[in-house]
């Protein structure tokens, strides 16, 4: 079935790993795709070739998220979109007294003020058009309050999230509008470290595929009784 056909989705992180993916299982349900890459003309060709071979209308860009001038100049690229999902988040290792005050910036901007900022440009033309589906990746274990060892300041915005799609449901459920967050397991995608998935065969965990985290997704965004939920899919493993 096509649920998709007339819909519109734009993709943040969608030339690679899980933002691919779910690119991929969108076109396949007839919905017109626009996906931003960060630096890799390569990575993008291929992605809008894929799509395209899907039957779908599909185009992109490359475009380094790294201010708010960026984010700007991305949304002036793309018509709005009927489905924002926000696959992108630089993962930064440290423990909290290593962190400098560009680290936190960064991190938290990255990971909770560019989701924060998307939402606040698609929400009003989705309230108008009363539908919409928003869809944030959180990281891994925080779907709830944890404290962490070597990834407080990552995850600490990625827990954020969470208030920001409750907020989303609180305002515009009754427009039609949904939000939820996935906080995927580690996934073995082109730009993860070997060591994190040497770790997590060692706990007996095997890593995820990003086709399996889209299938997720998939189902998520196609369920209009799922809102304002933070799902983690992470074979239950707690780092």
């Amino acid at each position: 079935m096509k649920d998709f056909c007339g819909r519109h989705a734009l993709i943040i992180g969608g030339t690679g790993g899980i933002g691919k993916a779910l690119a991929y299982e969108l076109a396949q349900k007839g919905a017109a795709i626009t996906v931003q890459g960060g630096s890799s003309q390569a990575h993008l060709d291929t992605t809008l070739k894929l799509l395209r071979a899907a039957g779908v209308q599909a185009q992109g860009f490359l475009c380094r998220l790294r201010s708010d001038s960026s984010v700007e100049q991305m949304l002036g690229r793309t018509a709005h979109p009927d489905i924002l999902v926000c696959a992108w988040g630089p993962f930064k290792r440290g423990a909290l007294e290593t962190m400098s005050a560009c680290d936190w910036h960064d991190l938290v901007w990255a990971n909770l003020s560019l989701p924060g900022t998307l939402i606040s440009a698609v929400l009003p033309e989705m309230l108008k058009r009363r539908w919409g589906r928003i869809l944030l990746f959180g990281g891994t274990n925080t779907d709830t309050i944890r404290g962490f060892t070597t990834s407080a300041a990552y995850s600490a915005a990625k827990t954020a999230l969470s208030v920001l799609a409750k907020s989303v449901v609180k305002q515009s459920a009754k427009a039609g509008i949904r939000c939820n967050v996935i906080c995927p397991g580690l996934t073995d995608t082109e730009y993860t470290d070997a060591d994190a998935v040497q770790y997590n065969h060692s706990q007996g965990v095997p890593p995820l595929s990003p086709e399996d985290i889209a299938r997720v997704a998939l189902t998520v965004l196609e369920n209009p009784h799922i809102n304002g939920t933070v799902i983690p899919v992470d074979h239950g493993l707690v780092l």
